[in-house]
């Protein structure tokens, strides 16, 4: 590790969440995707990547059974102390693969913190640390495909896109597909209760059915090529 901070003082860290993903979507999604990316984020820039966050902020999916969550303050100490972990050992500039929107406002949260802290604690790195939230998701390339591929079917939760990323990685989980009412609804986001009562598949306005392993393939690729020009473009501004 030291030889590496020698030669790169970036690192990459992917999070996500362990909950429901419809009738027939893994629980794991949200981190197996952020995951993979990462990944092959590393692979095409040499860039090492850290084991992946798997439990987010998900307290609304809390009505079905499996989802493991974390409040919006514990998954803020958790980021907080992992990038001051980081930190501590010299590295300038955190690139976090988000694999789960309702990670982004807490993520975004405890980088703050971690910049007063790492000041506060006169850290070697002190006012050079950098973090940077990468919802691959949303990625541009990536919204482009999903809409070509699905149209308004893609949805908020549950998606095809999501779904298809998983297919490729775990090829057992394309067994577990079948088709499902087309229609779900879409609306807001409140409590675990209101959720349940309001998308009582899970889903969010989704077909996931649509999803295929070869879908996958090509969303990943896509996003790991987005992603890797935003994190060397990350890794070179001031």
């Amino acid at each position: 590790m030291d030889e590496y901070l020698r030669l790169c003082k970036g690192i990459i860290l992917p999070i996500g969440s362990t909950e429901q993903h419809g009738p027939t979507g893994a629980i794991g999604t949200d981190f197996l995707t952020a995951e993979a990316i990462a990944l092959e984020i590393g692979l095409l820039t040499g860039v090492l990547v850290a084991p992946a966050q798997c439990f987010g902020m998900a307290e609304h999916h809390l009505g079905f059974s499996g989802t493991m969550s974390l409040q919006p303050q514990t998954l803020l100490a958790v980021l907080h102390d992992l990038v001051l972990s980081l930190a501590g050992h010299g590295f300038e500039r955190i690139y976090v693969v988000n694999g789960h929107g309702g990670n982004i406002a807490t993520a975004k949260a405890a980088f703050s913190k971690a910049y007063v802290t790492a000041v506060a604690r006169n850290l070697s790195v002190g006012s050079k640390l950098r973090c940077k939230l990468a919802n691959w998701f949303m990625a541009s390339e990536v919204f482009s495909e999903a809409q070509k591929l699905y149209g308004d079917s893609e949805g908020q939760h549950a998606t095809p896109s999501e779904i298809a990323v998983t297919l490729h990685l775990e090829p057992t989980l394309i067994a577990k597909q079948r088709q499902l009412p087309t229609s779900a609804p879409v609306g807001p986001i409140y409590s675990a209760q209101d959720f349940r009562l309001r998308y009582p598949d899970g889903r969010m306005g989704s077909d996931p059915y649509l999803a295929k392993p070869e879908h996958g393939k090509t969303l990943l690729k896509k996003a790991a090529f987005a992603l890797k020009e935003d994190l060397l473009n990350f890794f070179k501004a001031s």
